[in-house]
Order: C-alpha cells, then structure tokens, then sequence
C-alpha cells in the first residue's frame, strides 16, 4: 500500500465519521514529503481525493505536524478562507527495506559538523542531561513503556497489543544510546490518521457531539541540539502555557492526557514543562503515577507511539485522534469515565518544534 493510499484511506474515514462527503471538504492541510509526491504535495493529494480546496498547505513541525494542522485549520476557518478543512497524514513502510545509510543522509546522525539531530544521539542527550540535573533513574524512566503498554492492552489496533513488559524486560532490551533502551524507544510502523476541522455552528448539524479547540500554543527555539536554549526544558512549557491561557485553564482541570511520546524521556519532560510536577520531579513522580484509564489523570489511553506504534508524521496525529474519541465516549473498551478536557502534544526532532492543543466538549 502506498502512502497515497493510507493518507485516502484515513481521510476517507474521517470525512464519513463527519457525516459528510468529499464535496464538503474545502480545505486540505497534509505533512511533509508525503512519499511519493514529494513536490505540489497539497495538489497531488487533493487530485488523488478527488477535492479541489479553497485552501490547502503543508505543516512541517515533524511529530507536531498533527496538532499543528488543527489550529491551522481553525484559523484559516475563522478567517474566511475555508469551512471545513480536512487534516491528514500517512505513512506506507516497506518492511524489507534497509535502514537509510547515515552517510545519504548526515544531518539525522549528527550535528555539524557532527550533524543537526540525530533522533537516537539527541534524545539519549536529553535524558542524560536530566539524569545528570535531576537525578533521574533508567527505573523511573521505563515506568513509561511500562505503563503505556498496559493501556495497549484495552487497543487492539496496538503493535504490541497482547505483549506486557516489565521494568526489567526494558532494562534488559539492547541499549539503543545510553542511557535509553530498545524498549524506550518508538516502533515505527505503516499507517494513516485524519481529522475534519469545521466551525462551531456547522458541528451541530453532524453526527457526533462536537469536541472543540478551546487552546492552541506553539513554540520553535531550535533545530540543531547544540542551539536549545536548555536540555531539560523544551519550547512545549511556553506552548503549552499560551494553549491554557487561551482556554482559561490550569493543569489541575484536566481529565487526561495525550501526549507525544517518542521516547521514554520526552513523556518526563512534558509531565514537568505542563506542570503536571514540578521541574525534576518527573522520576519520582511517574514511579506513583498511574497511567490507566481508571486514575485520576490517565496519560496515553490508547498506548502511545511507544506501544501503537509511530507511522511517521501520523503517529503524531494519533494523539488528536484518541482525545477526540474519549471525549466523544467513542474509544470502547479503554473508554475514560466522562472526560471534558485534555491536552495533547506534539513535538519535533529533539524537542524543538512543540504545539500544544486543549481540546474539550461542553460541561
């Protein structure tokens, strides 16, 4: 299947889950590179949905491309400029290829001149620097595959659906970068995810309870890993704060979280940067926490990236796609108890790219 295919596929689905057709569509926002158009991408997809948008664009925020489209999309509506705009990403993966050379393409490996942010090396930095300011654990740090993977369990759609692990059986996993194992890090997979996006009073007349966009935040500090202005604290704090602000909230009046979660280390730093804990106080906080739908903050009801799996850039879009469906009551049997509000995040290489959403349904 081609990455055409899954992106017509999941915005297939979302259109219908919209109670609409394809005429009803006339904004388009898609990723990066979408495989096999890799220039007039919002055209090619357009031509192969057959759609012919009032506006249509690329968000490149890389695994923020998701939420990044949502308030995009709400923008270009309250601007005039479309009233129903079509969000979706997509990813084929072909399991006999090789791994890409890092010589094809260095800036993923290192950063110049040894590279910009190879995702391994930098990520691994990034929870050494906490590990070395905070203190924190590789047993604190596996409590998030863990945890996660329990919640899997409720997806059938999971990668690892059915496998339970344990702290040690990520410990034990082969060390990818020290300090983060196998099992801290993403599962990259095949797939697509889509979301309509339209105004408030064209949702009332569709099948399903409106869930809405009450906050939106963004922030880019950096590219290369050698440039973040901190390791330990990423561009999600400011975004995620302008996202409350906007929606009138605090961390406390939130019901769940969605968060993107790549590796092991970055769930840490966004518990600490939404002020879920304090800053440093993400190792001894998760060892307490309890990830499942039946706490009172669950994280990543559906498994994350880490135990879904990552489909590229749709991994991202994923975490749109869970919080809108507990907040609907639509995720069956890992359905949280009446949820209102959630945040859900998504980051770039080496947090450097962050958005932030509040999406919620009327109390």
């Amino acid at each position: 299947m081609t990455s055409l295919e899954m992106i017509a596929r999941a915005g297939r689905a979302a259109v219908l889950d919209a109670g609409l057709t394809p005429h009803s569509i006339d904004g388009l926002m898609i990723g990066p590179q979408v495989g096999e158009t890799p220039q007039h991408a919002p055209a090619a997809v357009a031509e192969y949905l057959g759609l012919q948008p009032r506006f249509a664009d690329i968000v490149d925020l890389g695994g923020a491309c998701g939420p990044g489209m949502v308030w995009r999309a709400a923008a270009a509506i309250s601007a005039g400029m479309a009233d129903t705009v079509l969000c979706v990403l997509g990813n084929a993966r072909d399991p006999e290829r090789l791994p890409r050379s890092p010589n094809r393409n260095p800036i993923r490996e290192f950063d110049v001149p040894f590279g910009a942010s190879g995702a391994n090396q930098a990520y691994a930095m990034v929870a050494q620097a906490h590990m070395a300011e905070f203190g924190t654990t590789a047993e604190q740090l596996a409590q998030v595959p863990v945890k996660q993977r329990s919640n899997a369990m409720l997806n059938p759609n999971a990668v690892f659906h059915g496998k339970e692990i344990t702290i040690d059986d990520v410990l034990a996993s082969p060390m990818v970068m020290s300090p983060l194992h196998l099992l801290e890090v993403v599962m990259p997979c095949g797939g697509g995810a889509a979301v309509v996006v339209t105004s408030s009073e064209r949702a009332l007349d569709m099948p399903h309870d409106p869930v809405q966009l009450l906050g939106a935040g963004e922030m880019i500090t950096h590219r290369a890993l050698s440039q973040a202005p901190r390791l330990t604290t990423s561009p999600l704090a400011s975004a995620i704060g302008h996202a409350y602000r906007m929606a009138s909230i605090t961390a406390s009046d939130l019901d769940f979280l969605s968060i993107y979660d790549c590796y092991s280390i970055v769930v840490a730093e966004t518990i600490e940067d939404a002020g879920i804990c304090g800053k440093g106080e993400a190792g001894p906080w998760l060892e307490e926490a309890d990830f499942s739908i039946a706490s009172t903050l669950p994280i990543n009801p559906h498994g994350g990236q880490l135990s879904t799996g990552q489909a590229d850039l749709a991994g991202g879009m994923g975490h749109v796609v869970e919080a809108v469906l507990q907040l609907r009551g639509d995720a069956e049997l890992r359905q949280i108890a009446d949820p209102k509000l959630a945040l859900v995040t998504g980051n770039g290489a080496t947090l450097s790219e962050e958005v932030a959403l509040v999406l919620g349904r009327e109390k």
